[in-house]
């Protein structure tokens, strides 16, 4: 069943969801929106956005303002994505004989791509079972739970270097068959916790030497981008580093980093 949405139930939806995640629905994303939310309201017996935006703004109903947020905010992700990212981190990382706890933020993990992509040259740099470990965060609990898993369909291997992928990854047989596994090696240096990063006096999540900001930041506005920025600024060590996409740029958000090169800058 199909449902219209008028311009004032569009913006109640793009409010909420601006003040929940930071996320800025302009109305191209109208669509996406309608696309995405349309099965709820026949799963709960709705006729109008109306109806539901009642609904998921009740304290009662507090689950399903989750799942729709969780709707709204999850994006692409794939592993190895701007490989050169990946490059920069294989040069930084010390020597084994230096390092206690080498530590990496996803902070915008989705379901664990560049997380376990992080793993993967951790382990090469430092060795399966060093001293280091990885977070990875996102305001979507959904998620969360396929990245704790590590499963994936097998067509993601075509994203992976042919020696990690026999190196670290597991193919799937039987019932798993089309199915991709990250090897517990690696499961068990990666740990996943929901975290919405637009959150003022955002909990301190710990010290990392680098944290991956990737292609979130495209869809704040200015004072969301400064907001999120500042609150993992905190967490990044001295001379640490922060990442973010190709498609994005620090310019105007913060004056405390220095670049160190596009899309790459670190903390004096």
């Amino acid at each position: 069943m199909s449902y219209n949405i008028n311009d004032a139930e569009f913006k109640r939806f793009s409010s909420l969801i601006y003040d929940i995640a930071g996320i800025t629905l302009t109305d191209a994303k109208k669509v996406l929106l309608t696309g995405r939310l349309s099965k709820r309201l026949t799963a709960l017996g709705f006729g109008t956005y109306t109806q539901y935006f009642k609904y998921v703004t009740d304290p009662i109903h507090a689950d399903e303002l989750q799942f729709m947020v969780d709707l709204l905010t999850t994006n692409e992700t794939y592993f190895f994505r701007e490989p050169q990212h990946f490059e920069f981190l294989n040069q930084i990382i010390p020597p084994l004989k230096q390092v206690q706890n080498y530590r990496v933020w996803s902070a915008a993990a989705s379901v664990g791509a560049e997380a376990y992509t992080i793993s993967m040259i951790l382990a090469e740099k430092l060795g399966e079972n060093g001293p280091w470990e990885i977070l990875g965060t996102d305001i979507s609990n959904s998620v969360l739970e396929q990245a704790r898993r590590g499963l994936y369909r097998i067509s993601e291997a075509e994203k992976i270097p042919p020696q990690f992928l026999k190196k670290y990854c597991l193919k799937g047989n039987g019932e798993q068959t089309g199915t991709l596994l990250i090897d517990k090696k690696l499961r068990q240096h990666v740990r996943f916790e929901q975290l919405n990063l637009n959150v003022e006096g955002m909990k301190k999540t710990g010290d990392f030497d680098v944290i991956f900001l990737r292609n979130v930041l495209i869809y704040f506005d200015i004072p969301t981008k400064q907001r999120v920025v500042a609150n993992l600024i905190p967490s990044l060590k001295s001379g640490g580093y922060l990442i973010v996409g190709h498609s994005e740029s620090l310019n105007g958000i913060t004056n405390v980093l220095t670049t160190v090169k596009p899309t790459i800058y670190r903390k004096p």
